[in-house]
């Protein structure tokens, strides 16, 4: 049965940020990709049978305000950190989409004991050994977005075979935002891994096994750094898993957060 959900906006740090609710149970933060959080998709319903999934939208992308100062990643991370505090969340289990789970580490890293629980998605944030993350500023919008798909009918049944205008503008202010706190260096901290090394926290890391835009070695990489990590590959599936595989991404988060 679907779960209601609600919408509503907090100031945190100055700034207003969006953020959707839906559930009941112990509490699980979601962070979203650098596209955009797309709404209230099949995947946070699914999560929200049995936890209460809360999904705050990044600052300057979707609903929530632009922080001029903001130049960073780990300066993301520390709104979301402040956002959990004010929410009162304790024993939070916390998953990380794509930009979302680079976003995710950095928080696991600032505080190594605070989540129950952490699942990194497909996850940016570090250099890959082997090949590359792909640069989103050399393809057209549409283009980057497809390739995270293994199949485009899946992307087509987010957002339609042309996506409207409307949506067309929100993924050019989401790149926007994306250059202004991860350009340089291009999708990764070099700090990153060292931190990881002390955070103990129970670590689940999924990939496509299709991934176009980041390279499984990444991913190889988080549970080489994490003490407590391992590897999970589903297939027939790219980067933006929650949106090809929800009920099966859903299922394999809600086993390892129950274990």
């Amino acid at each position: 049965m679907a779960q209601t959900w609600s919408e509503q906006s907090l100031e945190i740090a100055g700034g207003q940020v969006e953020l959707l609710t839906g559930g009941s149970g112990q509490p699980l933060v979601v962070l979203h990709h650098d596209i955009g959080n797309p709404g209230w998709l099949p995947f946070y319903d699914a999560l929200a049978q049995h936890f209460s999934v809360y999904v705050p939208s990044h600052p300057g992308y979707g609903k929530s305000e632009r922080p001029d100062w903001m130049r960073n990643v780990r300066d993301l991370a520390v709104i979301h950190q402040c956002l959990v505090k004010d929410l009162k969340l304790s024993d939070a289990a916390l998953v990380g989409l794509g930009f979302g789970g680079w976003v995710a580490a950095e928080m696991a890293s600032m505080s190594p004991s605070q989540y129950r629980r952490l699942v990194l998605v497909g996850a940016m944030g570090i250099k890959p050994t082997q090949g590359e993350i792909v640069d989103q500023f050399l393809l057209y919008t549409t283009d980057y977005i497809k390739s995270g798909f293994f199949d485009v009918a899946a992307y087509e049944a987010q957002f339609g075979t042309e996506p409207d205008i409307d949506q067309l503008v929100a993924w050019e202010i989401h790149r926007e935002m994306t250059t202004r706190i991860a350009w340089k260096p291009y999708m990764f901290n070099q700090a990153l891994p060292h931190l990881l090394t002390g955070v103990d926290t129970p670590t689940l890391v999924v990939w496509g096994k299709h991934d176009r835009i980041v390279p499984l070695n990444c991913g190889e990489q988080y549970v080489k750094q994490l003490p407590n990590a391992r590897l999970t590959v589903l297939d027939e599936c790219g980067h933006f898993v929650e949106l090809e595989k929800a009920e099966e991404l859903a299922g394999t988060v809600c086993d390892f957060l129950s274990e």
